[in-house]
């Protein structure tokens, strides 16, 4: 008895021993110090191959950092160590759901589960933070998984903040604010919980109060970097949210990125969260200088080609931003996202472009659209980032190349831009045909304009001047049906808005007067008359309507 006694108390002492050895490691692992977090790991691992929990953590890291390869290769020796092996189960089960194989994900977590003791909490909370953390975050498992936790130990505060980082996914405010408030006041040193009532703030857009609370955490603990990191964040949303601000909100936000920086590190995998964030900044000279410096540093990573590409492009060298996101994704094992594909569509567009402007090389511009069909593939929502393009191409008057962008626009009626882009399809290729002799006029082109004016009449009826370009549109299709008929819609639509306005459009309501008298100048000479002598009346030296009234009396 007395012998299980002292094995007891030695297992409990060894069993402390490594969770004070492994508590650095997670204090930088908290304050996203990955790099020295690695090393801490690593020594570990060394001085005890048997340490499987630092194994799992090394693993854990590998994935935040997206090397999967190694974190794999971390959680087979963590499987094999004979202390706080289940762990590892819980990391390839992670992996399991990057790879949506959700079936294979639960049976290792049903592994550690099985012999799990009441109080024990922190598997629960490993497991849940594997569901959020997976390519396609499930916050309502790692909701059920923590209900149990909390169940168990209720005054657990990593369990509290894992809690409350779930609810916030799942868009559960309330509850997230509940949870980390708990977190905080059961374990005041755990600052990430107090810093994240600043991010819930942030994300209601209060961004003055969330600034205040970020300042609270700074004055407990200066050096911790996190805390920086959203600050930097929180002044790129003002600045993009409060446009008046942009200036001043972006500088501050560059410049807490900075002070992040130097309170984790600068290494690759930083560098390259810090060159994602200089994208949403749009400070395209400095993500090029940190992309030169990536390359310096790691020649043979492969986003560094996205940053290259993506820098390349704004910063006006369209060859090297051709190159590098060429190479980048063409290799099936980099990571694609749609925006690798909105840019090297918009690179081929610009390289095929003619030195006025006005034109692109249809080969090109049917293999840059190809491009940024793939990206609208990938995620619909990045149609919302083809208005830019499509605007860009029609202010420089590439109307055949700016419709091409629109009318892929337009395949998702759920973009935020589709009544906008519809208007610029009709429009680009209205003006692209408006000029041709008509055997060279795109009919089919000019349908599709018809149809998108049509969209824009349905979805908002009082937009006058869909109504007068799709009549002209309806002209180059000489379509005397619906060319009177939007001219009378036009004015119908303008009448019901006051004087004011039809003043405003006396010109156009010339025009219109003067095309609905033509129409009906071949059926009813009284009707096309008294449309003639609407114009003379706004305008009676109107050559046109003069003219046209002389021949049909």
């Amino acid at each position: 008895m007395n012998k299980f006694k002292i094995f007891s108390l030695a297992l409990v002492a060894t069993t402390f021993a490594n969770a004070q050895d492994l508590e650095p490691a997670k204090k930088a692992i908290d304050a996203e110090q990955y790099e020295k977090a690695k090393s801490l790991l690593k020594s570990a691992i060394q001085a005890k191959p048997s340490n499987g929990k630092a194994a799992f953590l090394l693993g854990t890291i590998y994935l935040k950092q997206n090397v999967s390869d190694s974190a794999s290769i971390y959680f087979q020796k963590g499987l094999a160590a004979s202390e706080g092996s289940r762990l590892s189960n819980i990391g390839l089960g992670q992996i399991d759901l990057d790879a949506n194989n959700k079936a294979a994900a639960q049976a290792k977590f049903d592994l550690v589960m099985k012999d799990l003791k009441k109080k024990d909490t922190e598997e629960y909370v490993y497991i849940a933070r594997a569901y959020m953390n997976a390519d396609k975050p499930d916050y309502k498992s790692a909701i059920a998984v923590l209900t149990k936790a909390a169940a168990a130990n209720p005054n657990d505060a990593q369990v509290q903040l894992a809690l409350g980082d779930a609810y916030y996914g799942d868009k559960n405010q309330n509850d997230s604010y509940i949870a980390y408030r708990n977190a905080f006041q059961f374990d005041p040193s755990l600052i990430r919980a107090k810093m994240q009532l600043g991010v819930l703030l942030k994300g209601a857009k209060a961004y003055t109060e969330a600034v205040k609370a970020y300042n609270e955490v700074i004055a407990i603990n200066a050096n911790y970097g996190p805390v920086y990191r959203e600050l930097a964040e929180t002044h790129y949303l003002w600045a993009n949210n409060v446009p008046k601000t942009y200036d001043e909100n972006i500088k501050k936000a560059l410049s807490f990125y900075e002070k992040y920086m130097s309170l984790t590190d600068y290494s690759i995998n930083s560098r390259m969260r810090h060159a994602d964030f200089l994208i949403l900044a749009k400070d395209y000279k400095a993500l090029e200088e940190e992309a030169n410096k990536m390359k310096q540093l790691d020649g043979v990573n492969p986003r560094i080609m996205r940053y290259l590409g993506y820098s390349a492009y704004e910063n006006g060298n369209v060859d090297v931003a051709l190159s590098s996101l060429e190479t980048y994704t063409s290799n099936p094992a980099n990571k694609i996202i749609p925006r690798d594909y909105l840019y090297l569509g918009q690179a081929k567009i610009k390289k095929g472009t003619s030195a006025d402007g006005k034109s692109v090389d249809p080969a090109q511009l049917a293999s840059g659209i190809a491009d940024l069909k793939k990206a609208v593939d990938m995620e619909p929502l990045a149609a919302n980032e083809l208005n830019e393009i499509g605007k860009k191409l029609y202010d420089q008057k590439a109307f055949n190349a700016a419709a091409a962008v629109f009318e892929l626009a337009v395949t998702n009626p759920n973009s935020k831009n589709y009544l906008i882009d519809n208007f610029y399809l009709g429009n680009a290729i209205y003006y692209d045909n408006s000029g041709k002799e008509d055997a060279k006029r795109d009919k089919a082109a000019l349908q599709k304009a018809d149809v998108a004016f049509g969209n824009v009449i349905t979805a908002s009826p009082t937009t006058q001047d869909a109504y007068v370009f799709r009549a002209r549109t309806n002209k180059l299709l000489d379509n005397d049906e619906a060319i009177s008929k939007n001219y009378e819609e036009y004015i119908r639509v303008v009448t019901e808005k006051g004087a004011e306005e039809v003043t405003k459009n006396k010109a156009k309501f010339i025009e219109a007067y003067n095309n609905i008298g033509a129409v009906y100048a071949n059926s009813d000479k009284a009707k096309a008359i008294e449309y003639f002598n609407k114009t003379l009346a706004l305008d009676p030296a109107n050559e046109y309507a003069l003219n046209a009234v002389k021949q049909l009396k």
